[in-house]
């Protein structure tokens, strides 16, 4: 394990534009922490590719919607390499499709406790071991948002779209609270997506629907999504914080 690789930890790690960002990350040169909630079998398998192909890799089990869990996340990565260089906030829910006069409190109180509190959370538990207020040495967080935030989802999911306009307030606001400790905090917005969301959120067929609607005529794929991901994250990057770079093809 060397010494000064960087460290990336990356929240929903194992599956869909998760691991594209870690196969990326891994590629670039970062030892890459792969947040994982349930299926360990696939944080496995990508660990497994990430090392095989070179790479340094563990996986970290840990729901974002658990503050202890959270807690717990970051303390395994500093166990596990002692340092943080970068944290992509990448861990989210949809739900079914629904009007908001159908929707449950208990659908509202999830959606907002995963996809808004516990990335609230897990950008207080990287800025306390990146910012040089708390004794870090800098580093870049990225906050995974949506075209959502913009486009509403009427009749589909407002509740995800609001929890996303949640993340693009974050972003804005922990960038200038952090500008002069030395860390950066971006937010990349993708727009359709070929990934497994869809499926979870009830409509697998979602990107076949919609792509004919977009400027570009097709989806995007979560590589197109992780470059820019790590082009945020990186050196090349130095002056842009508080961005909100939508990768959704003109929509």
């Amino acid at each position: 394990m060397s010494a000064d690789k960087k460290t990336l930890l990356v929240t929903g790690g194992s599956r869909g534009i998760g691991a594209a960002i870690c196969r990326q990350a891994s590629e670039a040169g970062y030892r890459v922490a792969v947040n994982y909630v349930s299926n360990q079998a696939a944080a496995d398998a990508l660990v497994d590719e990430l090392k095989a192909a070179d790479g340094d890799a563990f996986a970290v089990k840990g729901d974002v919607g658990n503050e202890a869990d959270v807690i717990a996340i970051f303390e395994a990565v500093d166990r596990a390499s002692g340092r943080l260089d970068a944290f992509v906030n990448n861990a989210g829910i949809v739900d079914v499709k629904a009007r908001v006069d159908e929707m449950s409190a208990e659908r509202l109180e999830r959606m907002m406790r995963i996809n808004v509190v516990g990335s609230f959370l897990c950008a207080r538990e990287a800025v306390k071991r990146m910012s040089t207020r708390h004794g870090g040495k800098g580093g870049a967080i990225v906050n995974i948002s949506s075209a959502a935030a913009r486009l509403g989802s009427p009749g589909e999911y407002v509740d995800y779209a609001a929890s996303k306009g949640a993340i693009d307030t974050l972003t804005i606001g922990l960038a200038r609270e952090v500008a002069l400790e030395g860390v950066r905090v971006n937010a990349v917005s993708p727009g359709i997506t070929e990934t497994e969301i869809h499926a979870s959120g009830g409509q697998p067929d979602r990107v076949a629907r919609m792509q004919e609607l977009l400027p570009m005529k097709r989806a995007g794929t979560a590589d197109e999504v992780a470059s820019a991901v790590l082009y945020l994250l990186s050196d090349a990057a130095s002056y842009i914080t508080g961005a909100i770079l939508n990768v959704s093809g003109g929509r």
